[in-house]
């Protein structure tokens, strides 16, 4: 049976969001960054930014969030927002799109400045597992 996602559903994540931003490590840019996404077994998780002196490897929310999805049982992102140090929504990153679009997919609905999208909107015509299966699949049934 699918999640309810509803507008308290929206406000706790937000609030779990602003919450593990202010755990952010950000000596360099001083813009934490945090996130929160219910899982489909109704778990949530969350995540923060953790920034480097070697800026390119500084770990963006998403991954501490996606570690977090793993370290706890997995499952599927069904809803996720991210927000900054001054609680406003925050738009992910490509990388941080596609590191979303990995565990959620095309419905995993995300917290957009314009509003509530489908991930399907925020990264169109996303490159995703369903494709590695696709060519595993048909080099497999050619041999």
């Amino acid at each position: 049976m699918p999640i309810e996602i509803t507008e308290e559903t929206w406000k706790t994540l937000h609030t779990y969001a602003v919450e593990v931003m202010r755990k952010a490590y950000v000596p360099y840019s001083n813009y934490p960054v945090g996130v929160a996404a219910l899982v489909d077994d109704g778990r949530i998780v969350t995540g923060c930014n953790v920034e480097n002196a070697s800026y390119g490897l500084t770990l963006c929310a998403e991954c501490g969030l996606v570690s977090e999805l793993i370290k706890t049982g997995g499952g599927r992102l069904v809803a996720f927002a991210c927000v900054n140090k001054d609680e406003e929504t925050l738009i992910p990153c490509g990388r941080c799109r596609q590191l979303l679009y990995e565990h959620g997919g095309p419905n995993l609905l995300v917290t957009m400045p314009g509003g509530i999208q489908p991930m399907s909107q925020v990264l169109p015509d996303a490159f995703g597992p369903g494709h590695l299966e696709h060519m595993r699949n048909k080099h497999a049934s050619a041999n």
